[in-house]
């Protein structure tokens, strides 16, 4: 069994990215990952593997997308504020 187990910090370290942006992944569902006794976050060596093809974007497939393009009906108001400068 070739498998290794990593905490976080530890492959945050190997992938070169933040320690944060793994655990939330994991908390959000978004990453594989494995938890040992009370919670306690664990990635696997392929777990690594399977976020970094998670993570991966290939020419011709991403999107960019502009803000300033985004349709006025996606638009998320908050307070009566608000409301009231849309309704002007």
């Amino acid at each position: 069994m070739d498998l290794e187990f990593f905490e976080p910090a530890e492959a945050a370290t190997l992938m070169r990215c933040s320690e944060g942006w793994l655990r939330d992944g994991a908390a959000a569902g978004r990453f594989p990952h494995a938890c040992w006794g009370k919670g306690k976050i664990v990635f696997t060596s392929e777990h690594i593997a399977e976020i970094a093809r998670l993570s991966e974007i290939l020419p011709g497939t991403h999107q960019v997308s502009n803000a300033r393009e985004s349709n006025n009906t996606s638009t998320r108001l908050i307070g009566t504020r608000a409301r009231n400068r849309m309704a002007s």
